[in-house]
């Protein structure tokens, strides 16, 4: 198992019911492809560097998982299909 760290960004008009239910959405497909949540990190709504898709602002997560090396590949393809989601990424967190 290897760790990884995602940072999304989701789009700025959602409730907080709506964004709590996205995020709940993101941590179940983490864990039904084999992962382990270990961290979520809540910036709340901040300023984008740039305008994307007329949005100049978001609400952005840093959530840190341990998973098998194809479960970032799975969790991009269903992250690229999200219409709530302005921006993902997903990096190796080096081991010390």
């Amino acid at each position: 198992m290897k760790n990884y760290e995602l940072a999304l960004v989701f789009i700025p008009t959602l409730s907080e019911e709506e964004k709590l239910a996205n995020l709940e959405k993101v941590k179940e497909l983490i864990t039904r492809f084999g992962g382990e949540v270990t961290n979520v990190d809540d910036w709340g709504k901040r300023k984008l560097a740039y305008e994307i898709n007329k949005q100049k602002e978001g609400f952005y997560y840093f959530i840190q998982f341990n998973a098998e090396t194809a479960t970032p590949a799975e969790l991009e393809s269903r992250l690229r299909i999200t219409e709530t989601v302005l921006r993902y990424l997903i990096v190796r967190l080096d081991e010390k």
